[in-house]
């Protein structure tokens, strides 16, 4: 089974969903991973609080890479309140397989920044939902 999510993984991280950039995204948030140098940069879309697109752009390994690449997919449709409590959990049942401590904060990086652009653009709007 190990290695069907290993497949998975490289293949998120070959050709990662939601890569790129939004014209005029409505929220915005990036981040690195001071110990590997992993870069994310996650781009929200909103229509009446919820993702209506996401993108994301950054660098790194190919769990950082691959985790946000899949987080994305999870989330179109979503409100802002729900994204801002997800837990690692929505990352880690993604991934499918353990992960080192070590590799923890590469896993996480992008739900890191997914939930700060939700909570940035949510405490600019507080009265959004």
């Amino acid at each position: 089974m190990d290695d069907f999510y290993r497949d998975y993984i490289l293949d998120h991280y070959r050709s990662p969903r939601n890569f790129g950039t939004l014209e005029q995204p409505d929220a915005a948030a990036e981040d690195v991973n001071p110990l590997c140098g992993d870069q994310i940069r996650v781009e929200l879309k909103l229509d009446d609080g919820k993702i209506s697109d996401v993108r994301f752009s950054g660098k790194g390994c190919a769990i950082s890479q691959a985790s946000t690449s899949m987080l994305l997919e999870t989330v179109k449709g979503m409100k802002l309140t729900e994204v801002a409590q997800l837990p690692k959990d929505a990352v880690l049942e993604n991934v499918g397989i353990g992960i080192s401590p070590t590799r923890m904060k590469c896993a996480m990086l992008g739900l890191r920044v997914l939930k700060s652009a939700a909570i940035g653009r949510l405490a600019d709007w507080p009265d959004e939902e």
